[in-house]
């Protein structure tokens, strides 16, 4: 491996990153990762922290599972690389399939289709929720329905129902007949609602105005995530995708579940969907599918929705994408060993019992620091920090003193992220109780600083 002050010098000079001004990456120094072991990552200067990120929200099993590495290792050796587009497949991908229905049964899925990632998950959904509505003669149900400040992905598609002007307005226009309903966000709405229950029925009666204006029968789909990640840790009532189910059964609109971050267990369930007691129609999964170490994603699908394509006699079933690496026999692999591992471990069950503990610690955290303006999670192991300068204008909290916060944080060995105002924790599952109390620790450090 290259030294640490050549790996320093070269990191912003010939790529650019994801998510940020080229210019930033280029004047302010990044935490070059080199080494993980458990829930810690070792950085290019040898220090050891806590990874409260889990990577992206994906390396829920930490950075051991060696049982996920060994399966890569074996099916390189075996068949590096096969396509499952029309005519041929792999033994691994089928297995996994198998897998997937049963672990899917109680949100009703039973169909899986295989991709690179969420994004690309999200832009299958979309997809097929049209072609669903044109194999049943409904060709005019082309539109889709959001939440502002959702998160699905930087496909156009996904950027179209994005609900976050970041990741939009550079790249407008962008797809039309996208449409958002207001968030159930009590800290910040439009109706300066703070009852969840309440802001739920508001939220709830937007979507149906909005549908009467549209006309149900121009609408293919409304896509969720069961708890809002990127857009800060927004954790609905629990009406509130009941809600969305019913009024989409009323009106003949298919759900999507964007379940890339709430899968396999960050909810404390098994599904985010299956948390709040829904079944999807769709649901979009990715990340922890293989701990994060081979990009890999499956939308799966409802019953509802394989009879319409199965049965069709029309050719309009046919399916007109896909990804050449849909169905990788190494990525297939990983998953299988990932959810055999992530079954094993119980870690839904770890999930909401250090969900709980962070939450109760967090809570605290915000009553002791002014500059904690809101504590949202309580939802197994996903939390934000919303910051700001005045509790009472709820006026966000510069960038400089969020950035001395978190290198104070990461000074006392816990990686947080920064989106915006809020840090967000998004740690690994296999998180112990030792760990929760050293990340609160940390937290308590960087807001003193402040």
């Amino acid at each position: 491996m290259k030294n640490e002050n050549f790996l320093k010098a070269n990191n912003a000079r010939h790529m650019w990153h994801p998510m940020v001004h080229p210019a930033d990456s280029l004047k302010n120094e990044p935490k070059i990762i080199t080494g993980g072991k458990g829930v810690r990552i070792t950085d290019v200067d040898g220090s050891e922290t806590i990874d409260a990120v889990g990577g992206l929200w994906n390396v829920n099993l930490g950075y051991s599972a060696d049982v996920i590495k060994d399966a890569i290792t074996q099916q390189l050796q075996q068949l590096p690389y096969y396509s499952t587009f029309r005519g041929t497949s792999n033994d691994a991908v089928i297995e996994l399939s198998y897998m997937l229905r049963e672990f899917f049964e109680p949100d009703g899925l039973s169909r899986a289709f295989f991709t690179s990632g969420g994004s690309d998950s999200v832009e299958i959904a979309l997809r097929l929720a049209r072609q669903y509505h044109k194999i049943r003669g409904e060709t005019g149900r082309t539109k889709y329905f959001s939440i502002k400040k959702g998160y699905h992905g930087t496909h156009t598609g996904g950027a179209s129902v994005n609900g976050n002007a970041n990741f939009r307005t550079q790249y407008e226009p962008l797809m039309p007949g996208c449409f958002h309903i207001p968030a159930p966000y009590t800290y910040r709405n439009q109706f300066n609602e703070t009852d969840p229950a309440k802001l739920t029925q508001m939220c709830l009666a937007a979507f149906e105005e909005e549908i009467a204006f549209q006309g149900a029968s121009t609408i293919a789909a409304f896509i969720m995530e069961p708890v809002l990640g990127a857009g800060g840790v927004i954790v609905p009532h629990e009406s509130f995708m009941p809600g969305i189910r019913a009024i989409c059964d009323k009106h003949g609109i298919l759900l999507i579940a964007d379940e890339v971050i709430t899968g396999y267990g960050r909810t404390g369930s098994w599904s985010g969907s299956r948390h709040w007691g829904v079944k999807p129609d769709f649901s979009c999964t990715a990340k922890a599918i293989t701990n994060g170490y081979f990009p890999f994603g499956a939308v799966m699908i409802s019953d509802k929705v394989v009879e319409v394509f199965e049965n069709d006699e029309t050719g309009k079933a046919a399916i007109g994408s896909g990804y050449t690496y849909s169905g990788h026999p190494v990525g297939a692999a990983a998953a299988i060993a990932c959810l055999k591992e992530t079954e094993r471990l119980k870690v839904n069950e770890n999930a909401a019992a250090r969900g709980d503990e962070m939450m109760a610690g967090l809570v605290e955290l915000g009553k002791k620091h002014d500059v904690i303006g809101d504590v949202r999670g309580g939802e197994g192991l996903m939390n934000a920090l919303e910051l700001v300068s005045d509790a009472k204008t709820k006026t966000p909290l510069d960038a400089a003193t969020i950035a001395k916060i978190h290198e104070t944080i990461y000074a006392n060995g816990v990686m947080v992220r920064v989106s915006g105002p809020n840090l967000i924790l998004s740690p690994p599952l296999v998180l112990t109780s030792d760990d929760v109390q050293q990340i609160l620790k940390a937290l308590d450090a960087g807001f003193s600083a402040a």
